[in-house]
This record gives structure tokens, C-alpha cells and sequence, in this order.
């Protein structure tokens, strides 16, 4: 997934990279020149199925509404509390999810702070401090590369046994998260007003880090719903 490409060129040479490891699913956020786009084919030098496959989204929410594990590739970790993985560990990681028939994604470039709190985790290229910056051709391949690797080589040994259940995509972890700051802004928590992104941002990480199930969502929206009618029937 590239998050808001400036460049059709950059766009190009991703797909490229992509079509070197067999991935095939590009997904893009609010191309900055548009899309489709003929310097983006041009540049993909042949992977003209990686291209015309792309799927584009206005929002990074609607792009990842249905994955069950997001990656979010950056150098900082923007002062949030992630689990970051080198690229080897993010792609055995990938790996383990596939093998469960989850769907996953990895965000590339261009990410604001609210891009970060949708991640599951962070991925980190260990490269000089002095330079760390990657092109987005750059962070696909190295991912791409440590991602095939890991598909021909030996699936991690530990593995989450889910039973009935299976992990939350997304679009029912963003519903959690909306249904429980709506209910914190009627009882008032998350205020100053000032710092209520940052509060948010802070809760959702929290959420995030162990991983949660669809039956998980559904138990905690269970719980939101009865502590606001407590709530309500207190007021009363």
C-alpha cells in the first residue's frame, strides 16, 4: 500500500518491485497526481498486471477496512508505544497470518501520525542513522524481498490457536474505536479539546498492540454499550 504517492514515476518502480517477489495487490491512498497514470506504467517496466490491478482509496481507513494485520513502514516511531520488527521478523510475521487465510498489508510511504495508529506494528530498516530515508521503490523491495524469502523457507513455529473466532480486520476495529471515543466524549474524558488527537491516538495503540479478535470487538463494544446506558440512567 503507498499512502498518498506524489509521483507517478515512484508509483511505477514500486509495482516493479513488487512483480519481483510475486505480490500483486497494490493498493493506493490519494494518489497526489491522480490516477491512472502513464508515467506509473511506463516506469513499471513490464509489470503492467501489478499496475492495472491497482486499486485506489481515498482514505488509508477504506484502504486497510479489510485487513486483519497492517504493517507500517517508517524510521520513527513518532513517540507511540509499537512492537517494530526488521523487515525478516515483519515478513515471518506476514507469513504466519497468511497461513491462518488472513489478509494483511503493509504501509509504504508519506504516513501522518493518525496513518501510524492504524498499524498493528512498525517496520524498521536498519539502515545508517545519519541517512535513513528510502524511496518507496526502496522500502517495497527490501520488504518484498525478506517476504519471499520467508514464503520459501520455514513458517514461524508459534502460531495464535483462535478456535471459533478470528482476528479483527480493520473496518470493525475502527467501528470499536469510534463507538468508544463517542462514548468517552459524552462522559467528557477526553478533554482539553486540544489534546484529544493525541489521546485517541494513544488509545487505539493501546488496543492494538496484543491484537484483538472479531469476538474480542464485539465483547468490548458489548461493554461500551452497557457502561453508556449505566451512564444514561444515572443522569436520569
Amino acid at each position: 500500500m503507498l499512502v498518498r504517492p506524489q509521483l507517478g514515476e515512484n508509483i511505477g518502480t514500486a509495482a516493479r518491485a513488487m512483480a519481483n517477489f510475486g505480490l500483486d495487490d497494490l493498493r493506493l491512498v490519494a494518489p497526489r497526481d491522480g490516477w491512472p497514470s502513464q508515467k506509473a506504467q511506463a516506469a513499471a517496466s513490464g509489470a503492467d498486471w501489478v499496475i492495472d490491478g491497482a486499486k485506489v482509496y481515498r482514505s488509508t481507513e477504506a484502504a486497510v477496512a479489510d485487513l486483519t494485520l497492517v504493517l507500517a513502514t517508517t524510521v520513527r516511531t513518532r513517540d507511540m508505544v509499537k512492537t517494530v520488527f526488521a523487515p525478516k521478523s515483519a515478513a515471518m510475521r506476514l507469513l504466519a497470518e497468511m497461513n491462518r487465510g488472513q489478509k494483511f498489508g503493509a504501509e509504504r510511504a508519506g504516513l501522518t501520525n493518525d496513518d501510524i495508529t492504524l498499524a498493528d506494528a512498525i517496520v524498521t530498516v536498519p539502515v545508517n542513522p545519519a541517512f535513513g530515508s528510502l524511496n518507496l521503490a526502496q522500502a517495497v523491495l527490501l520488504i518484498g524481498y525478506e517476504w519471499f524469502a520467508a514464503r520459501n523457507g520455514e513458517a514461524p513455529a508459534r502460531e495464535l490457536k483462535l478456535g471459533d473466532t478470528r482476528p479483527a480486520n480493520r473496518a470493525e476495529l475502527i467501528g470499536f474505536f469510534e463507538h468508544l471515543e463517542g462514548a468517552l466524549d459524552d462522559a467528557g474524558f477526553l478533554l482539553p479539546v486540544e489534546k484529544r488527537p493525541s489521546m485517541v491516538r494513544s488509545l487505539r495503540n493501546m488496543f492494538q498492540r496484543e491484537g484483538l479478535t472479531e469476538q474480542d470487538v464485539r465483547t468490548l463494544r458489548g461493554v461500551v454499550s452497557a457502561l453508556t446506558r449505566a451512564h444514561e440512567r444515572r443522569r436520569e
